[in-house]
């Protein structure tokens, strides 16, 4: 499965939990397969999804909020994995696609072939962090990631992309906040 596959994947099993899009071809990517309002695509600002989606989960407490991460973004911002870990917002769900590349800046290779972006969680405090890298385990391992507390991670190992990249984003920045804040509002 590539990163495509598994974004669209876990935006069909979101029903209308508000999420936080990494920027890069990760947005893109979610943009084309459910463009809608409870998406807050990043544009810029690489590594600091994971940062918006704690806040918001600590500022909506009884609202489950996911963050769909990359793992370039991820490892360039480690710090948030021990704060979120310390504050342990229950309804915060981290996904994080982990294709091994910067796929959107030319493909340079990350380190999380050697470094596990899920054991670093589990060490930071989440309750629950598990990889998955087939279709099948990434079904399961969905449907049971919205049962439990969080904060909860899961890592999809994916292949990397090839052909054309995905469009950008179509909204502005100003769009985006507008409709994920509504989203939020309008939440439990």
């Amino acid at each position: 499965m590539n990163s495509t596959e598994a974004v669209a994947h876990i935006l069909k099993r979101l029903g209308n939990k508000p999420a936080v899009i990494a920027t890069g071809f990760i947005c893109r990517q979610a943009q084309a397969a459910a463009a809608r309002p409870e998406n807050f695509y990043m544009i810029g600002s690489m590594g600091m999804a994971s940062s918006i989606g704690l806040g918001a989960a600590l500022a909506r407490p009884k609202q489950p909020v996911v963050v769909v991460d990359g793992d370039g973004a991820v490892l360039m911002n480690l710090g948030h994995l021990p704060m979120a870990g310390s504050f342990k917002p229950k309804n915060f769900y981290h996904i994080v696609v982990d294709n091994g590349r910067y796929e959107s800046t030319g493909g340079q290779a990350t380190i999380s072939k050697d470094v596990k972006i899920e054991m670093i969680a589990k060490a930071s405090g989440y309750k629950s962090a598990v990889g998955v890298a087939t279709e099948a385990a990434l079904k399961s391992a969905l449907a049971k990631l919205f049962k439990s507390p969080g904060p909860a991670m899961l890592v999809v190992r994916v292949k990397p992309e090839k052909g054309e990249a995905p469009p950008r984003v179509t909204d502005s920045p100003e769009e985006i906040t507008r409709k994920f804040s509504a989203a939020l509002r309008n939440g439990k």
